[in-house]
């Protein structure tokens, strides 16, 4: 079966600042390559430079932004132009029919109508196979622009070589950063008489080099069909020579994009699912493609075929793999897990980079992209470390060094924010973080009461009993914020005492993306003992049930505005069951852990059904690096991993009709609460 019939990578695309149905782009990529093509429609709204509805088109994007809410780095723009070279967003926009593009995960093709031409590409690693085709008297050009940062391009007639860098990078790391190229070009399909370069926007001139932060190049064509191939390199010029040669040498834009087909139907056959129509058929694989787009590979391959990096953290080139962008907070819940099934070996790679990051900055990352953001708080790199280690992805000198890591960031405070746990003295000295000094300070206390689990998990992988029975005492520290008068986690003072105006609805302040409905219930590692606090079993499940029973209401004060998801709570109408963001991921399935299987059921089908679909408003708010992807995968199986760091998944219901998971087949009858994570191995 051809898997790649069934995605659409236009999947959760139709978002905007104030609404999100994804916040996704459709990138033509190779799964987990260090180098994304997507479309860019209007690059006057930053971020949000695509949108599906548009009628016009600027030109294929190099790109690697994870989120609109994080930015791009080593982005480039290429487009055809036909005659006069435009220089900027107001001049180089061409109409632009969406219907009839192509966009699949191993080809992009695109017509600019202005221009009377075609700009079609197929991926690589770290670059693409190109064809550009002018149907049009007017002289032909191949255009390259920056998009922020210094830059510089320069073409070598001799050699028929466009090579050159960019700085553009949403943070730029103190260690510095650039992105190098290389695009090949037949010396016979060039005009190097008619070649122009813009120092700046507005500008031409004839030149064949250019360096400046708002630059473009306008390589003119004798010829109406040109080929061409490029690559890209975070280490130099030299390496960015070697990956073209190794990627794309005497190779046709049909043999790379036919290779590119081949690497992601293996990727998607991993799950092999019969549905009950077509929609959800594609709803599956479109999700499971997104799966595997993040994180990046941020490392290339020497002459002598070993992974090096380039690491901003002290500028230097190190050896070894590294990953970028991915946002631990969201991925840990159910990318990670996924990855325990079905991506064993690049899970480990993965937890390989992610330790030489510790190596080389002295902190285990939270959310890097290209450097560490820290835009989210809490170090749930903790979680996918853990389940790494009882899920037997990761070897033991791999663990102990991750091990050092996660022991310091949950004992020393750091002097950036960015870095390790926010609030960790106060915790360690109070069994708490206080509100007085640290906002979101309950889930910075559950996050770190979770992070003390996962250490007490790997220090028992490692046969360290002492630590990981210090840990697993530190994990019960979620019982201080707990408040059993109103069944609602909540801040503390340095006292010991409540903050005394508790909105149940206010969203923010001591609260992440949510309010106390949608934060007080991520005790994943202890949820007997949780639901002890409110009496039995019976009182836990009633205060569950009136999450999805109370309207959406949110009060907006702490923010001073609305964020995007307080409106897809209420849009989405599961109460007070956010499902729309991370922390209300697991809500639905705390019923079928205290053997209330039907409503677990009946929620998450509901869920499946109503909010996720394969269009371009797929989902019910950010998808987040294959986060909410991943939910509606183990969803549809009928299994979710309530607690990573546990090697054991909840039973929910079975949406598909069958299903093999890496050739097995898959039934999650005959279990009653838990599945062991060994009969998925």
């Amino acid at each position: 079966m051809d898997y790649l019939n069934y995605v659409n990578i236009k999947q959760g695309t139709r978002s905007n600042p104030r609404f999100s149905n994804g916040n996704t782009l459709p990138l033509t990529q190779l799964p987990f390559a260090m180098a994304s093509f997507t479309v860019q429609t209007d690059g006057s709204r930053e971020s949000w430079f695509y949108h599906p509805d548009d009628k016009s088109i600027e030109g294929v994007r190099l790109t690697h932004q994870p989120s609109p809410w994080i930015g791009d780095y080593g982005a480039l723009l290429m487009l055809v132009q036909s005659g006069i070279c435009g220089t900027d967003y107001r001049s180089i926009w061409s109409g632009f029919d969406q219907t009839k593009a192509t966009l699949t995960p191993n080809f992009l093709s695109v017509r600019f109508i202005k221009s009377n031409a075609s700009l079609s590409l197929a991926p690589t690693q770290t670059g693409a196979s190109m064809q550009l085709i002018f149907d049009d008297y007017r002289t032909p050009y191949f255009t390259l622009m920056s998009l922020g940062g210094k830059s510089k391009f320069s073409y070598d007639k001799d050699t028929g070589k466009l090579t050159g860098y960019t700085e553009n990078i949403h943070r730029m790391p103190k260690a510095g950063f650039r992105m190098y190229f290389i695009y090949q070009f037949d010396t016979d399909d060039v005009d190097v008489s008619d070649i122009l370069i813009s120092k700046t926007p507005g500008s031409l001139e004839k030149g064949v080099s250019v360096e400046g932060d708002k630059i473009s190049i306008h390589i003119a064509f004798k010829n109406n069909i040109v080929n061409l191939s490029m690559c890209t390199s975070y280490i130099s010029y030299e390496q960015a020579e070697l990956n073209l040669s190794r990627e794309l040498k005497n190779l046709s834009l049909k043999e790379v994009s036919d290779s590119a087909a081949f690497i992601w139907q293996e990727h998607l056959s991993r799950i092999e699912v019969k549905t009950n129509s077509i929609k959800q058929m594609k709803t599956f694989y479109s999700c499971l493609y997104r799966c595997f787009l993040f994180p990046h590979k941020c490392y290339e391959l020497d002459i002598n075929e070993k992974p090096i990096h380039f690491s901003p953290y002290d500028g230097k080139i190190h050896d070894g793999v590294r990953y970028t962008d991915s946002g631990f907070w969201d991925t840990f819940r159910t990318l990670f897990p996924l990855f325990s099934i079905i991506a064993k070996e690049e899970y480990k790679s993965m937890l390989e980079g992610f330790v030489n990051d510790y190596i080389e900055s002295g902190w285990l990352p939270r959310w890097p992209s290209m450097v560490e953001v820290g835009c989210m708080p809490s170090t749930l790199i903790d979680a996918v470390i853990a389940d790494a280690a009882v899920k037997n992805i990761a070897d033991r000198p791999l663990l102990e060094k991750a091990l050092e890591g996660m022991i310091k960031h949950a004992n020393v405070k750091s002097d950036d924010k960015k870095h390790g746990r926010n609030g960790v003295e106060d915790y360690i000295k109070l069994g708490y973080v206080p509100y007085e000094d640290e906002s979101e300070s309950v889930n910075l206390t559950l996050d770190a009461a979770y992070g003390d689990f996962c250490i007490s998990v790997v220090a028992d992988k490692l046969g360290k009993y002492e630590l990981k029975e210090e840990y697993l005492n530190r994990s019960k520290n979620y019982i201080h914020l707990f408040d059993k008068s109103t069944g609602f986690m909540r801040a503390k003072d340095r006292n010991g005492q409540f903050r005394p105006d508790f909105n149940k609805f206010m969203w923010g302040r001591d609260y992440t993306e949510g309010c106390a409905w949608q934060n007080s219930f991520s005790v994943y590692h202890d949820l007997e003992n949780f639901a002890k606090l409110y009496g039995e079993d019976a009182d836990f499940i009633r205060m569950i049930t009136e999450i999805f029973e109370t309207p959406p209401l949110y009060y907006t004060d702490n923010y001073g505005r609305e964020i995007h998801e307080m409106t897809e709570m209420a849009s989405a109408d599961f109460g007070q069951c956010a499902i729309s963001n991370q922390p209300s991921f697991h809500i639905p399935y705390l019923f079928s852990y205290f053997g209330m299987q039907h409503r677990t059921d009946y929620w998450v089908e509901r869920i499946c059904n109503e909010v996720f679909s394969e269009d371009e408003s797929g989902f019910p708010g950010d998808e987040d690096n294959g986060a909410t992807s991943s939910w509606y995968i183990f969803s549809s199986l009928g299994l979710y991993p309530i607690c990573p760091g546990k090697a054991e998944y909840i039973k929910g219901p079975m949406l598909v009709k069958s299903a093999k998971i890496l050739g097995n087949k898959w039934s999650n009858k005959g279990f009653t609460k838990i599945i062991p994570h060994d009969v998925l191995s």
